[in-house]
């Protein structure tokens, strides 16, 4: 509004008297006649209507302005009175609500301060009353809350015993039921789909003609042979050539090598020595890959190369007819899912179910195949557990950890499960009867008892007609007959006791 009337102002001062007005600022016009006039006006009439340019109409102009100006003054006078009053009331209503939550605030300061004041009378009271009944019971404040518990405690004895024989028959029984399933879950884990591959000792033939290619001129041909081979050959029976060694490598190197020569006709000492060699490299490249797959199949890696062969080696080797590796295998699997379930050492369990047997396939040394893996394992030093565990798995010694005792059942459910092995009972009990045969046909011999699956032969000698020297000698024709007679896998242990008693009674 301000600029409207500002602009009109303007305007109405800065206008200036034409030319063809005169010196008052009226125009000048020529003197008309009113009859001409009159037709002038009536001419241009309905064109346009002339603006009266009298000096009385400006001044009445420039009195409206004036007084409209004056009116937008007052106006603006009247806009500006009222903000500031409403600024007042504002600030006036501000200075009230700072006014009031100072009031507030200091109330509440007051407040803390009473209670503060309340609760330091509060604990001065509390202390006293305190002192007051220690001095009244002539006890202090522990010995009477010791007195107090101590009767609670009398109190619920009974309940808490009671509590306990409850829980310990409650988790006794629970535990039976939860063995069972870690166990038949365990089981369940362990199963494998390998197939085990059964090292066969005998190879058939097409006619006889074939045993006189082997046998040679003078037999030239089956000692080259069997010197290459380091086995027994046997041609007695009819269609069959069978093969005979206590080692299960050199009996597939053998079985090999005898099916390539019979393919290829060329039977001399020069290439059955040439066939013999190479049959050695496939079979030791065979037994490395097999060892890497078992350990591998089994999640431990890293394993010394050794280690890695000899675990090969389970893939000719069989156990009462289950293949090495397929008893490996599934019994590592088992000791796995146990140690999960349990909360043992996986890793321990692990190594200790996969190296458990390992001393089996150790044929250039003597003595047991647990005392055999681990100076095995001392000597390419793996971990003490790991070592515990195959020292222990067949409780020769007693048990050190939970991770032995795991690998124990491991094999245990492996070995024991049915359908795992399969050998004839008539001929396991024939081995073991010519067992003590062979040491009862001695003289001074009073009692043979064969032990741990024919694996050791023990001997009892009349002390009146052995003496110590005799014994020592005895032993050894006994080894040397069992070696001579027998076919057996392993090793098997002769001891000899000879033992004086002497007993008097006193009347």
């Amino acid at each position: 509004m301000f600029d409207v009337l500002k602009t009109l102002s303007g305007l109405v001062k800065s206008r200036k008297p034409s030319p063809r007005q005169n010196a008052s600022g009226s125009p000048r016009r020529p003197e008309v006649s009113p009859k001409k006039k009159q037709q002038d006006v009536q001419s241009v009439a309905p064109a346009f209507i002339p603006l009266p340019d009298t000096e009385s109409q400006r001044a009445v102009a420039q009195a409206k302005a004036k007084e409209i100006i004056l009116e937008a003054r007052d106006e603006a006078l009247r806009l500006r009175r009222e903000t500031e009053e409403e600024l007042h009331r504002k600030s006036e209503g501000i200075d009230r609500r700072e006014g009031a939550l100072d009031e507030r605030e200091k109330h509440v300061i007051r407040g803390e301060e009473e209670m503060k004041a309340r609760l330091g009378e509060i604990e001065k009271i509390r202390q006293e009353e305190l002192s007051k009944l220690e001095h009244v019971a002539h006890l202090t404040r522990e010995e009477a809350k010791e007195i107090i518990l101590g009767d609670i405690r009398s109190k619920l004895t009974e309940d808490i015993a009671k509590e306990i024989r409850e829980a310990q028959a409650r988790a006794h029984e629970e535990s039976e039921v939860k063995a069972r399933e870690i166990l038949v879950d365990a089981m369940r884990h362990g199963a494998t789909d390998y197939v085990a591959e059964y090292t066969v000792s005998v190879v058939k033939i097409k006619d006889e003609d074939v045993k006189g290619r082997i046998i040679g001129k003078e037999g030239r041909n089956i000692r080259a042979f069997e010197t290459a081979t380091g086995v027994d050959v046997d041609l007695d029976e009819e269609g069959i050539i069978r093969l005979s060694s206590f080692d299960p490598v050199r009996r597939e190197i053998a079985r090999v090598a005898l099916e390539r020569l019979m393919r290829d006709g060329r039977v001399q000492p020069g290439r059955i020595e040439e066939v013999v060699e190479i049959v050695k490299k496939e079979i030791d490249r065979i037994i490395f890959e097999e060892g890497q797959k078992l350990a591998h199949g089994v999640g431990v890696y890293n394993l010394p190369a050794p280690i890695v062969a000899l675990l090969g080696r389970f893939k000719y080797r069989f156990s009462y007819g289950q293949n090495m590796i397929a008893h490996t295998l599934e019994e590592t699997k088992i000791g796995i899912a146990l140690a999960g379930e349990v909360g043992a050492d996986v890793n321990v369990v692990r190594l200790g179910c996969l190296l458990h047997d390992i001393g089996k396939v150790i044929t250039d040394q003597e003595g047991s195949h647990v005392e055999l893996g681990v100076q095995l394992l001392k000597k390419y030093a793996m971990p003490a557990k790991v070592i515990d565990c195959v020292a222990q798995h067949h409780e020769d010694s007693p048990f050190s950890s939970v991770d032995a005792v795991l690998v124990y059942i491991a094999d245990a459910i492996s070995g024991s499960r049915p359908g795992a092995r399969y050998e004839n009972y008539e001929e396991y009990i024939k081995r073991l009867t010519d067992l003590e045969d062979i040491a009862k046909t001695k003289n001074g011999v009073k009692e043979v008892y064969a032990f741990q699956a024919g694996r050791e032969l023990r001997v009892i000698v009349d002390p009146g007609k052995i003496d110590d020297a005799t014994a020592t000698i005895l032993s050894t024709e006994i080894k040397e007959e069992i070696e001579q007679k027998l076919t057996f896998p392993g090793q098997i242990k002769v001891t000899v006791v000879r033992e004086l008693r002497v007993t008097e009674i006193a009347k």
